[in-house]
């Protein structure tokens, strides 16, 4: 596909074929997009909406639905299909090419799509569908997680060329970049942070015996360098992982996303780990006050140990009893803690020392995010291995969808695989509208069978008013579009031919002279082209008064009776047209009105039955529910039948 040729599809001029081409990135990508029917791409470019992107695509792949779908009636019922499948997709995927599927009649391509959805529905038939609606609801492609900017710590390099590494690489969004300086004042900024990253190319920074410094080569992955990178990563998108690992085990698939949960939690757990110093040392201080307090009470001191206490020394009395509390107090610390030291000063009541704490908390500190940061560079790592696997995993869901989507629709509706003839024969057909109500109410639901051929390949259809002919007409409509989809029909078997164009006129009512030549403007080409087609017609006669409508209809069915397509009309004017005509007759009859003055119908054709219409029972279902004033009125007409 060349600019030139995008240019002349319909909606799009040079501005915006060229935009197209080059946000793909040229036409070879251009050409990938229409191979991969990657909808995606074309929806991402700025002004193009997902409409337009379906328009655009339908056109470059020269979708034929508009060529086969012939009347406004075909169109609509084609529409409604693809909403029942979409209905079942849960992403942009699977929706857009759903959306992309049209009537083809290419008997190879036909056969490839209809193998992938019976196995499709096969696989649905075996999986719990209600936890993995729950799963596959809103699935999506991994996000790039937002930076989480940190003004406590920052980084460090050696020159103006490693920073601006390092602000290509984004790392400026994650900590403050400084630039090593000769100033005197330098290391004691650097002494302001919680931490410095040392980012180093040669390593000749003196830095002293600065305990917040963590030492990272430049040319260590950009997870060794900011571990966050990748962390935020897999936590942002935690649940996708974790909705995709469930889905995976379900279909019985290995996976490595089930690796991801546990990285992150001992992470999380090890940051939650860090003590209070400050609780741990004052509660140890209100011990060693008491127990002081309580053993200072029961001691006898001499004369001697008085004097020692006058200056300012500790009798040696006290001083076993000091070592031995602050020596239990040491131990105790340094259990709820992992720090040895003593922070107090021996008097009563008893001091902290707070130089000790202040060095221990930084000594603590410097250690802790150390290691902790050993640990973040560590779980990164092992991210950063599964990365690729775990996107390549959801990608798979995603596309499985698409599958999911089909192979639900196709068992849900209980769809079967047609057989492709010369012919049309259908065995326990039922309309799509009632397919998923036939699994929860079996009574009251009936099945059809109808059939045409080379030699009947047009019939009359009569019968009841409401006794299923017009929706036996749509059921046959759905079947010819699913099929030539390349999907399975709602019958019990199917023996369909594929045809170039199907019109399906629904009823019409009081036209016009304007509107009686728009009909027959659309009506004569059917008769007039070579075209195979399928032509549905329902109850015309209102297209204009009785007598013309019977010409029109007849040479209709003169003309399609010596043709290799196929028709039904629904008429009531039978007994009219058989004057004109041979042609089949087949009823659909109302034989009473059950309990409940519904109508009694075997909604199966008669073949070569010419059906009532039976409009008796419709006016005698009015009168059994009407109120007194009405039943009067109907009780009349139902004199004159």
């Amino acid at each position: 596909m060349e600019g030139a040729q995008l240019q002349n599809i319909k909606g799009i001029g040079d501005k915006l074929s060229q935009k197209i081409i080059d946000e793909l990135g040229g036409e070879d990508e251009l050409n990938q997009v229409i191979e991969n029917l990657d909808l995606e791409r074309l929806i991402n470019i700025e002004g193009i909406s997902q409409r337009k992107a379906i328009e655009i695509m339908n056109q470059l792949i020269g979708n034929p639905a508009q060529k086969f779908l012939k009347s406004d009636r075909a169109i609509q019922l084609y529409e409604e299909i693809i909403e029942k499948i979409v209905s079942y997709s849960n992403t942009s995927y699977a929706k857009n090419r759903i959306l992309l599927l049209a009537p083809i009649k290419d008997e190879e391509i036909i056969e490839e799509r209809l193998n992938f959805v019976m196995n499709a529905k096969e696989k649905v038939s075996e999986l719990p569908l209600y936890e993995l609606d729950k799963l596959m609801k809103h699935l999506h492609e991994p996000k790039q997680s937002k930076p989480n900017y940190d003004a406590s710590k920052a980084i460090l390099v050696e020159s103006n060329e490693d920073a601006d590494y390092l602000m290509d690489l984004g790392l400026n969004r994650y900590y403050t970049i400084l630039t090593a300086s000769d100033s005197p004042f330098f290391q004691e900024e650097l002494r302001g942070y919680e931490l410095i990253y040392y980012i180093y190319t040669e390593g000749f920074l003196d830095l002293g015996d600065m305990p917040n410094l963590i030492m990272i080569n430049k040319d260590a992955p950009i997870y060794q360098l900011v571990p966050e990178v990748i962390l935020d990563y897999f936590k942002e998108n935690r649940d996708l992982f974790e909705r995709v690992s469930k889905i995976k085990g379900i279909l019985g698939e290995e996976t490595v996303l089930n690796d991801i949960g546990p990285i992150i939690d001992e992470l999380e757990s090890y940051k939650t780990k860090e003590v209070d110093l400050d609780e741990i040392v004052n509660n140890e201080k209100r011990y060693i006050d008491l127990e002081l307090k309580e053993r200072i009470q029961n001691i006898d001191l001499e004369g001697d140990e008085v004097l020692d206490l006058l200056n300012n020394a500790l009798p040696p009395k006290l001083q076993e009893i000091f070592d031995e509390i602050l020596s239990k107090s040491k131990e105790t610390i340094k259990l709820e803690s992992g720090i040895d030291f003593d922070p107090f000063i021996r008097k009563y009541p008893i001091e902290i020392d707070d130089m000790e704490m202040e060095r221990v908390k930084t000594e603590i500190l410097s250690n802790s995010e150390n290691n902790y940061f050993d640990k973040k560079s560590t779980a990164a790592e092992q991210l950063a291995s599964i990365k690729e696997d775990a996107e390549r995993e959801v990608s798979d869901i995603i596309k499985f969808d698409y599958e999911y989507a089909l192979g639900s629709f196709a068992y849900l509706y209980d769809l079967n695989k047609p057989e492709f003839a010369d012919e049309y024969d259908l065995h326990q057909a039922l309309h799509l509208n009632l397919c998923l109500r036939e699994r929860t109410i079996k009574e009251g639901i009936q099945r059809v069978d109808y059939k045409l051929n080379e030699e009947e390949n047009i019939a009359l259809l009569t019968g009841a008013n409401s006794g299923g002919k017009t929706t036996l007409l749509e059921t046959i409509s759905q079947i010819a579009i699913l099929g030539q989809m390349g999907l399975p029909v709602p019958a019990k078997t199917a023996k369909i031919k594929l045809l170039d164009e199907i019109y399906h006129f629904s009823k019409k009512r009081s036209l016009d002279a304007g509107a009686f030549e728009s009909f027959l403007n659309v009506f004569m080409p059917i008769v007039t082209s070579d075209s195979e087609k399928l032509v549905l017609l329902d109850e015309l006669e209102g297209i204009t008064e009785l007598e013309a409508a019977v010409k029109i209809i007849s040479s209709f069915i003169e003309m399609i009776e010596e043709s290799n397509s196929f028709a039904i009309i629904v008429t009531h004017m039978a007994n009219e047209l058989m004057k004109y005509t041979d042609i089949r007759v087949d009823g659909i009859e109302a034989t009473g009105l059950d309990e409940n003055y519904n109508l009694i119908v075997d909604r199966t054709p008669k073949m070569n039955y010419l059906a009532k219409s039976t409009p008796e029972l419709i006016i005698k279902r009015m009168y059994n529910n009407s109120p007194p004033e009405l039943k009067r009125v109907y009780g009349k007409i139902l004199e004159k039948f």
